[in-house]
């Protein structure tokens, strides 16, 4: 389990946590545990994202698959710094005020992308609740950088909600990504206390504005389960989604990263995940991944590719 306090930076990683009575730590199932990160590939990724001076969702974030996806050299950058303006009780990112954009990221990312040799990649960010546009622009610069150092590598985005951010959504989407990903995380009667700074139906219109703009690009989004939703909730998630035509869903098991973060409620079985998938591609999604390891970015390029194969069955 993560320590909640960030030696490196000697401050609480989560000020806004530290004084939260820690809440209970189920054991984890067989069926939700990995092996440590030790190969040579992870090595390799580890490097190119450290001489770029670059932040990974991976990392920050704590995923589970990181050794998997990095012994295959992909990676989620993460992009405008290492630290959220939001508090969200179930991420282990960083909460702050951040510093200033570094104009240089965007191409920095552009070159790692190259180095890597990536067929496809995904690009996240923090919350910038602090910035005009909240980092909009900075998201449309680093996909411009991407399509001129790495030309044939498709890009998928996982953006914040941009509330309050008027244009945000038309700058990114005028970019052009090849997926436009932002997750809703939980069903809404859980957002007070998982996700207390988003709105379930500002995310939602969020999805449908993509698009209205552009019909043509991909829409993606996710949610975690175990946080104490009901079946029946996760079901209506699916129908929201698929009434804002989102194309593809992911549902994964949540992960408590630190003791004062929201408690694991269950883990949901493999088989109920098997369930939900079956029930969302009745519902119309082209794509559906959901498992107790899914997340959000993991095996993206090759998820893109059966995405784009299952528009092509549907029109043919």
């Amino acid at each position: 389990m993560a320590v909640i306090i960030d030696t490196l930076a000697s401050r609480p990683r989560h000020p806004e946590k530290a004084h939260r009575p820690d809440s209970a730590v189920l054991r984890k199932p067989d069926w939700i545990r990995v092996k440590a990160p030790v190969s040579r590939g992870y090595g390799e990724t580890h490097r190119i994202v450290r001489e770029n001076g670059l932040h990974t969702v991976c990392e920050e974030a704590g995923c589970p698959n990181i050794g998997e996806c990095w012994d295959k050299k992909h990676a989620t950058f993460m992009i405008m710094g290492d630290t959220c303006t939001r508090a969200c009780a179930f991420c282990n990112v960083k909460t702050g005020l951040p510093g200033a954009l570094d104009p240089n990221e965007p191409a920095h990312v552009g070159e790692a992308v190259a180095k890597l040799g990536l067929n496809h990649v995904v690009i996240t960010s923090v919350d910038r609740d602090d910035l005009a546009d909240g980092g909009a622009q900075h998201f449309a610069a680093t996909i411009a950088a991407i399509r001129g150092a790495a030309p044939a590598t498709t890009v998928e985005i996982l953006t914040p909600d941009f509330l309050r951010k008027d244009g945000a959504v038309e700058t990114v989407v005028a970019a052009r990504p090849d997926v436009f990903n932002h997750n809703l995380e939980t069903v809404p009667s859980k957002y007070l206390t998982v996700r207390p700074g988003a709105r379930y139906f500002a995310s939602l219109r969020l999805l449908q504005q993509v698009k209205e703009l552009d019909g043509r690009m991909f829409t993606k989004s996710g949610i975690m389960v175990g946080l104490g939703e009901e079946r029946n909730e996760v079901l209506q998630v699916m129908d929201d989604l698929r009434a804002a035509d989102v194309d593809f869903l992911t549902i994964g098991q949540y992960l408590q990263p630190t003791r004062k973060h929201h408690a694991v409620m269950r883990f949901v079985t493999p088989d109920e995940f098997k369930a939900y998938e079956t029930v969302a591609y009745a519902k119309g999604f082209l794509m559906v991944s959901a498992s107790p390891l899914t997340r959000s970015s993991h095996h993206a390029g090759e998820d893109f590719a059966r995405l784009r194969a299952a528009r092509g069955l549907r029109h043919a």
